[in-house]
């Protein structure tokens, strides 16, 4: 933390260097469209994880279990630009001369700290024992991040390291895949053959999780969307982000790589829906289609933000700069929630876990009030249902505000 007020206040766990050299040193192009489409995209899923009812719209809820809507593309997009700025980061801190050992050891920090605000955001406010959860969004995103980018560390020509990094991510698909189709289940059977390779009950992801945690431990109590063994295909979905990054790290134009993005992203939608064919998509057990299907879609968004943003600067003022994240800018109510995608994520879960806990009356929390006009006054449960996931977004808004304002980024 400094008291000069021109300098970012930022929550971080760096050693702030104050040497000439790391003063006068030129930092790296900042993408605008990453910050923005972080946003939407943490936006979108504090939207849709406070829908208030099965009456909600059909594009505002996960699939039942096999198949894709709109929801089940932010956690995926999130992750993958999870492992973009891995990329970014890590190469701005090599850039000022802080070592690799520093770096993994910083990485580690981080996870640990990401891993435990994901036991805070899932027990919160009572955290009982009985029902304490492990799994969940924040764990996940915490082990792909340490796992990726000690990968990024290992190697450091560029072309070896892609190389790397793909071949992992391969690995990865195919590896699971693999594991799903063979490996027989316990009192169930082998999988296509005795029980189709998606069973809800009897695939080897909720299998393995109902024996390391009893079922009130399990968010769906048979199973955890966030598991143990899906975790592997999710780790591949943040090494697409770390070749994304990879790719906006080379010396091609800002077209060339936008295109080559947006040709990355129809060839995973091509492989994704192939492979569906005999590995159903399933966000829940993060199929290897799914991976490549949901990584798809998040390419193409990132290649469109990234033309529109940064290349046709849509909506940008003359000397808008993308390294200035509070810089006036018709995207400022998204750049709100990506400049601080964990610090608003954790006001969205835990705030709506501490408005569930208030109770009015027996049985009746606070939000049931609001709820219950809105059903009163709007025939269409979907619509009720949306203005009251709006009115939660636009009040955690309201609490990040003052943060970006004053220039305090919780980067963990």
């Amino acid at each position: 933390m400094t008291n000069d007020p021109t300098i970012s206040r930022t929550i971080d766990t760096d050693v702030i260097r104050t040497d000439s050299a790391a003063r006068t040193m030129k930092k790296p192009a900042r993408l605008l469209s990453l910050d923005v489409l972080r946003g939407l995209t943490i936006g979108f899923m504090i939207l849709v994880n406070n829908q208030t009812g099965e009456g909600a719209y059909f594009p505002l809820k996960h699939a039942k279990w096999n198949g894709f809507t709109p929801t089940d593309l932010v956690f995926p997009t999130f992750l993958l630009l999870v492992g973009l700025s891995t990329v970014l980061s890590t190469e701005a801190r090599l850039a000022r001369g802080v070592t690799k050992t520093t770096i993994f050891l910083h990485t580690l920090q981080r996870s640990a700290m990401l891993f435990l605000f994901g036991l805070i955001v899932n027990n919160a406010p009572f955290f009982h024992l009985q029902t304490f959860r492990v799994y969940g969004v924040l764990p996940r995103i915490a082990v792909c991040y340490f796992i990726v980018a000690s990968l990024y560390l290992l190697v450091r020509d560029l072309k070896q390291r892609a190389v790397l990094l793909a071949a992992a991510a391969a690995a990865c698909l195919v590896g699971y895949w693999a594991i799903m189709r063979f490996i027989p289940v316990p009192g169930f059977g082998t999988p296509t053959h005795e029980i189709p390779i998606n069973d809800p009950d009897g695939n080897l992801v909720a299998y393995i999780d109902r024996h390391i945690f009893p079922a009130s431990h399990l968010y769906e109590r048979t199973r955890d969307p966030e598991g143990l063994l899906s975790t592997i295909p999710a780790v591949a979905t943040a090494l697409f982000g770390i070749l994304a990054g990879i790719w906006l790290r080379t010396s091609r134009s800002t077209m060339q790589k936008a295109k080559g993005i947006e040709y990355a992203g129809i060839g995973f939608l091509l492989l994704g829906g192939a492979w569906h064919l005999a590995f159903p998509i399933n966000k829940k057990l993060w199929t290897s289609s799914f991976s490549l299907w949901a990584g798809g879609w998040s390419l193409l968004l990132l290649a469109l933000f990234i033309y529109l943003i940064d290349i046709q600067r849509f909506g940008r003022r003359k000397n808008d700069r993308a390294d200035d994240p509070t810089h006036p800018t018709i995207y400022k109510p998204l750049l709100v929630f990506g400049t601080n995608a964990i610090a608003a994520y954790m006001v969205s879960e835990v705030g709506d876990s501490i408005l569930s806990a208030i109770h009015v009356a027996p049985g009746v929390n606070v939000k049931r009030p609001y709820i219950q006009m809105l059903n009163h006054a709007i025939s269409s449960t979907g619509m009720a249902s949306l203005l009251y996931s709006l009115t939660f977004v636009a009040v955690c808004w309201l609490i990040v505000y003052p943060l970006y304002r004053k220039r305090i980024f919780l980067k963990i």
